[in-house]
């Protein structure tokens, strides 16, 4: 049987870098949530505008339709609040869901780094945060991300084939 695995966290904490990287130990597809957002949400975002839920709904089901569609999938989604992470669970029950943990000072210093993404601005992360409801231990394995990429990669790697 294989495995379904979304990567949460704010934009910003390493969700398509962690993700990526265990589809590819894994020989797993990987699919990026912000890859799936419909235009209006991206010129939103670009917009500096943060998304409500309504606007978030639809891209939720897609992403919850590509883990239905593949046997074994790694997808990063934001998936802030319960009723999100319920969504892109909806009938599948071989879901693991890992949970990069990161205060706003340090996703801050890493979304500056950042060239060419359509997530714009210090006020987005913000509303990020704010949205936020942190998953339960029972809800997802969470990561420290202020050690490096590699120690957070490896946490996660252990977890999963544990």
């Amino acid at each position: 049987m294989g495995k379904k695995i979304v990567v949460l966290g704010v934009s910003g904490s390493g969700k398509s870098l962690i993700g990526k990287r265990l589809a590819d130990a894994l020989g797993y597809p990987f699919f990026d949530g912000d890859d799936y957002h419909n235009s209006s949400n991206i010129e939103k975002m670009s917009k500096g505008i943060p998304l409500s839920d309504q606007d978030r709904f639809g891209w939720l089901y897609t992403l919850n339709a590509l883990l239905k569609n593949h046997e074994c999938a790694v997808v990063a989604c934001s998936g802030l609040k319960p009723e999100y992470r319920d969504m892109l669970k909806k009938d599948l029950d071989d879901v693991t869901m890992l949970y990069l943990k990161g205060d706003f000072d340090t996703i801050w210093q890493r979304h500056q780094k950042r060239n060419g993404h359509y997530f714009k601005g210090q006020d987005m992360l913000k509303s990020q945060f704010a949205t936020l409801i942190e998953p339960t231990q029972s809800e997802a394995f969470s990561l420290d991300i202020s050690q490096d990429a590699d120690a957070v990669f490896q946490q996660a790697l252990a977890y999963i084939k544990q």
